[in-house]
Parts: structure tokens; sequence; C-alpha cells
């Protein structure tokens, strides 16, 4: 699964505005390409916290899965993987919660006092949390 956008080609050396050489773009770490290919199963409407996917890999821990998918995982459903506490990515949350609604992710609302005090809803981890499997 590559990551990396761009057609680097090899520059001849005299030829000081040609792309970049193949060695000069950064590889995506194996660990990022084994989370994301992780991100990448988890079905609409589902989620996996960034513990279950550490979990998964058995190897890291939520941290390095964070650290991962804030650095490479923009090109996954990144909105399906989030905190343990069911809260959406913040400073995402308008996007997150855009995608929830449209696939039917399992959400609680906030009651309506913390709705004044600009409280998002959160996941139903119960619900919305994928067992990894088929169905």
């Amino acid at each position: 699964m590559a990551r990396m956008a761009g057609n680097p080609r090899e520059a001849e050396p005299d030829d000081a505005s040609a792309a970049p050489r193949d060695t000069d773009v950064p590889a995506l770490p194996e660990y990022a390409e084994r989370v994301l290919e992780v991100a990448e199963l988890i079905p609409a409407g589902r989620v996996l916290t960034y513990g279950d996917i550490a979990e998964w890999l058995e190897e890291g821990g939520p941290r390095q899965v964070g650290r991962a998918m804030a650095l490479y995982g923009g090109a996954v459903p990144w909105w399906r993987v989030v905190r343990a506490d069911g809260l959406p990515l913040p400073g995402q949350e308008r996007q997150a919660l855009a995608h929830y609604h449209a696939e039917g992710t399992p959400l609680r609302e906030p009651a309506a006092a913390s709705r004044r005090r600009g409280e998002v809803p959160r996941l139903e981890m119960r619900r919305a949390r994928w067992d990894g499997t088929a169905g």
C-alpha cells in the first residue's frame, strides 16, 4: 500500500530544477504503514481506539498509533480511529461528527445544559467499537 504521492525521477547531474531523487522522498515508516492498513479495514459506522490498533498490531501503544495517525492518517478514514473516551478528535470535531452522522456511527448526545456549554456528542463506544469481524 503506497502512501507517498508524486512522480520523482532521476535528475541529471546538471539539471538543478529536476524533481528530487527517490532517495530524497522520505519513506513511510513501516509501523505507520501497518497502522494505516488497520484504519482502512474499519467499516463505516464503526471505530477502533488508538489502543485497539496497537493491540491488533501487537506493537506500540496508543501514543504511537496516535502519532502515526497525526502524521500520515489524512488519506485513510481517520475519524474511525478514536480516543477511548469517545470524544471526537480535538480540533476536528465538526469534520468527525459529519462523518459519524453520514455513516450512522452510534453517538451519545450531550444533555441540553452540556450542549449550551459547547459540549459535542461522544461516540457510544459499546455499540460503535468494531470487533474486527466482517459482520
